[in-house]
């Protein structure tokens, strides 16, 4: 039997070797040929941050709740999660929301093309809750609201515009979202036990001020085919979005949500699954599924944040499970890029590549005392695969 690799279509077999874990659903489990090593080898000791890393690579704390960026005036949001970078002329900005209620909003750091930081500031405020959020191809970030009823709100990186509130992007529990330039639609996560997976089609793209909120329908099975159905009351009142369509797929807390090649990738937490839909073929699977792998063998759990490389990996940040950022490589290859020591009760968040691939940004939202008030930002440069 033949499956296809979910990062790059490519024909292989269900003998191919996951690391340490199964990725498609039925696929064979094969044990890693080095345990502990991923594509950039096993983890070294902790650095001065506690910071496990692979040779080559080092960390460095760009901003710690409640503390001054250093070398601004700007105080550092609470309880840092999803994020983005953004270019900026011959440098970038990374941008960070808050996950508090309330207040919320977002904030931005300003580097500059050796890396120094040049300034920090407020795009967002008085939201509730800002979990993850995505870019859009406009460069602007959309920051969502993981709250009942909640928004989602396109800002500005640069700092230069205010935020707008985009209500016709559907009123729920909002997650994540990416955006697909070839469809021209925007992918939403929603994060109840129940919850749905949403495509919004603007009326003009690049302007999301109208449009069409629609919902995937499809069966119960682990893959199948798909369609997308119109919600008829994008506002969730008096009937929530994910009840109103009738066969509208039901899945356990999706979280991060990645866009690239004619494919989506999304995170659902209360079942530790990655799940792909193939934009060509309207078809979806799951592209890993800790329950497969044998028992305390799974590389990866509590999975949250998602983002891409430009070698087509993906990295996947961890609520819990053992503090680490794990990386699925094109070849099916699971493994832990980095782990973080002594902030067992926080979450991995926000990650997000420099424009150049050459950086990795990412928060622990609540740091080493488990406050929302103590999360910590961090960059880590190396040698990451082209």
């Amino acid at each position: 039997m033949e499956r296809r690799s979910f990062l790059r279509g490519a024909v292989i077999g269900t003998s191919a070797a996951a690391f340490g874990g199964t990725l498609m659903h039925g696929a064979a489990y094969a044990a890693p040929a080095q345990p502990g090593a991923g594509p950039y080898g096993a983890l070294g000791a902790a650095d001065a941050n506690g910071i496990l890393l692979p040779a080559g690579f080092t960390s460095r704390v760009i901003a710690r709740s409640g503390q001054t960026v250093p070398g601004t005036s700007y105080t550092w949001h609470s309880a840092p999660d999803g994020g983005a970078c953004f270019a900026d002329g011959t440098g970038w900005i990374y941008v960070s929301n808050s996950e508090i209620n309330p207040s919320g909003g977002a904030s931005a750091v300003k580097f500059d093309s050796g890396g120094s930081i040049t300034g920090a500031y407020r795009i967002l405020s008085g939201t509730r809750q800002n979990c993850a959020g995505g870019r859009t191809p406009w460069n602007t970030w959309l920051s969502c609201e993981e709250v009942s009823l909640g928004y989602v709100y396109e800002t500005d990186p640069y700092g230069v515009n205010a935020a707008v509130r985009r209500a016709a992007m559907g009123r729920f529990k909002h997650e994540a979202a990416a955006a697909d330039p070839v469809r021209k639609v925007v992918y939403l996560t929603e994060d109840e036990t129940s919850g749905c997976f949403y495509r919004f089609i603007p009326t003009t793209w690049g302007d999301l001020s109208a449009g069409t909120l629609q919902v995937m329908v499809a069966g119960s099975a682990a893959s199948g085919s798909f369609t997308w159905q119109n919600v008829p009351d994008p506002d969730g009142s008096p009937t929530v979005t994910r009840s109103q369509v009738s066969g509208a797929k039901k899945f356990n807390g999706g979280e991060g949500c990645h866009y690239a090649n004619d494919t989506v990738w999304f995170t659902t937490k209360g079942d530790n699954r990655l799940w792909q839909l193939n934009l060509t073929s309207n078809t979806y699977e799951l592209a890993y599924d800790d329950s497969l792998v044998p028992s305390g063998a799974a590389p990866l759990t509590g999975v949250d944040n998602v983002t891409g490389s430009s070698s087509g990996d993906l990295f996947i940040a961890e609520d819990g499970g053992t503090m680490e950022i794990c990386v699925i490589t094109p070849d099916d290859v699971v493994a832990p890029f980095l782990r973080i020591n002594g902030q067992s009760s926080s979450e991995i968040t926000g990650p997000a590549f420099s424009p150049d691939g050459k950086r990795l940004y990412f928060s622990s939202q609540r740091g080493t005392s488990g406050s929302s008030s103590a999360g910590i930002t961090y960059e880590v440069t190396g040698p990451f695969r082209a």
